[in-house]
């Protein structure tokens, strides 16, 4: 036998039967006590060897160790709240749900259950992940310094399609957060237009405007979209970046071509809102959506916790940033950009070639 140890070969071994096997046969030979000399062990752990040896491989196989009876396992009626509470609502984790509902059980002790009920998610959408240096960076900007903007086409989403196509519900949803905080505003169209668009920021900087909010070193970022740039080829600024650089000291930007890490804020929110609201709700109207949108929208801005923002609501980080802020700030209602737009085109009642016309420039700018 070699100068190692019992326990250093069992170790290193990738059959510990089989040295297991080696040792019984010593033993039947020479006796147990010169056995365990032999082997560098004791004489206990041959005589439990050789006493569960049955004449097959698998009898010389470790047990498991795994205690038969948790000492600290939760009751069944406790096991079925939790069952209840994921069944109700599948897309949130363990974490999710005890922060929620402000549950005593640990998450890991959710986790358990779900996986013994086969509860767990077998899969898990991609997510882009904001990394700690931008969250620290982002956290001591002022308020509204950056405003990031974005479409999510709603046709992608395979429980939100059905009504989509049979009662006619918005196809893209328009998002606007303020980066530092996270306080979302939302709004829906039938398309991607750049009148959509302003009309969209139109609304909130009139509602944060009168609300007491400055906005004369606000910049909003979007993307390359013609919703917010209008055509590639024009020279002029688009109506949107007017709207925006209305207001003295306000500036619109955009992110680099193809470069969407730079929209991470509101990318987050519309993976979010798949998991947390499309998913979830069913639609039965136009009017039904923008209500629970409307709600979603305030519990976002109010209730919601943030993980990636110290566990805080954006009204929280708000107060923080500002303690007499205006408290109508989050609670913008969510907003049918196609009925808005309906009210501001001007129709000629005729026939013929005519045709409604947008608003005069000025007059789409006048409401400031």
């Amino acid at each position: 036998m070699c100068q190692y140890g019992y326990y250093t070969v069992m170790r290193e071994s990738k059959e510990p039967a089989i040295l297991r096997l080696r040792m019984i046969i010593e033993a039947r030979k020479i006796g147990i006590k010169p056995a365990a000399r032999k082997f560098h062990t004791t004489v206990k752990t041959v005589r439990k060897w050789f006493r569960r040896y049955d004449g097959t491989k698998q009898s010389l196989n470790a047990k498991s160790r795994r205690p038969l009876v948790r000492a600290n396992k939760i009751s069944q009626r406790d096991e079925k709240v939790i069952i209840n509470l994921k069944k109700l609502l599948p897309t949130f984790s363990a974490r999710r749900l005890k922060a929620e509902f402000e549950l005593s059980w640990a998450a890991k002790t959710m986790r358990r259950v779900f996986r013994d009920n086969n509860l767990l998610r077998r899969y898990r959408r991609k997510k882009y992940r904001t990394k700690h240096c931008l969250r620290e960076i982002k956290k001591h900007w002022r308020l509204f310094q950056q405003i990031s903007i974005d479409t999510k086409d709603l046709s992608d989403i395979p429980e939100y399609w059905p009504g989509l196509r049979s009662r006619r519900l918005p196809r893209y949803q328009h998002t606007a957060r303020d980066v530092c905080t996270g306080l979302l505003f939302l709004g829906y169209a039938d398309r991607q237009s750049l009148a959509y668009s302003a009309i969209f920021a139109q609304r909130i900087i009139q509602h944060l405007i009168s609300c007491g909010c400055d906005l004369s070193n606000t910049c909003w970022q979007s993307d390359n979209g013609s919703e917010f740039i209008g055509s590639w080829q024009s020279k002029d600024d688009s109506i949107f970046t007017k709207v925006i650089e209305f207001v003295p000291g306000q500036k619109h930007r955009t992110i680099p071509p193809g470069q969407h890490r730079f929209q991470a804020d509101v990318e987050t929110v519309h993976s979010l809102m798949e998991d947390e609201f499309y998913m979830l709700e069913r639609f039965e109207s136009r009017d039904e959506l923008i209500e629970k949108a409307n709600a979603y929208q305030m519990f976002f801005n109010i209730a919601r916790k943030n993980s990636g923002k110290e566990d805080k609501t954006p009204w929280q980080l708000v107060v923080e940033k500002n303690r007499s802020a205006n408290k109508k700030m989050p609670l913008l209602d969510v907003a049918d950009l196609n009925k808005i737009a309906q009210k501001n085109l001007a129709f000629k009642n005729i026939w013929g070639y005519d045709v409604g016309a947008l608003p005069f420039f000025k007059k789409f700018l006048g409401i400031f």
